[in-house]
């Protein structure tokens, strides 16, 4: 997992070209213009979820892993909790979806405030519990990028 603000983008310019082409984006990119959906940066290589939605209370989180994708979450305007744990300390509760690309998991886990211009990338390695509340829920403006694994 890595956590850092838009602004220090070009620290990370040594990991694969696909986290780069997504945070060159994420970084150019006026997201208060769009509207939610899907943005191809890279076709199903890298490509931009424009998400509205309103934070919950972490009782009602899950905590989630990807196997194909590496997923770079900005919080481009809002304030968001994100839980982290290592894939090995946590338990599978529901096995893998290949059309979701997604395996959800019980455990415990670390949590990271994430405010505006904040950007957590998640590895494969990294379970993961995004959309949480810091306190009463308010409503998010944040994107997902998908890079494939190489």
């Amino acid at each position: 997992m890595i956590i850092d603000h838009i602004k220090n983008a070009s620290t990370y310019k040594g990991l694969t070209g696909g986290i780069q082409k997504a945070l060159d984006y994420l970084a150019r990119t006026d997201f208060s213009a769009l509207a939610p959906g899907r943005y191809d940066i890279e076709g199903d290589r890298v490509y931009a979820l424009v998400q509205h939605y309103n934070t919950r209370p972490r009782e009602k989180g899950l905590w989630e892993a990807h196997r194909r994708y590496i997923d770079v979450q900005f919080v481009s305007n809002g304030l968001e909790s994100m839980g982290y744990a290592p894939l090995e300390n946590m338990t599978v509760t529901q096995p893998y979806a290949a059309d979701k690309d997604c395996v959800l998991f019980s455990g415990n886990g670390d949590f990271v405030t994430a405010t505006s211009g904040t950007f957590v990338i998640f590895f494969p390695q990294d379970v993961h519990m995004p959309c949480l509340a810091c306190g009463a829920p308010q409503p998010m403006l944040k994107v997902v990028v998908k890079v494939a694994v190489d």
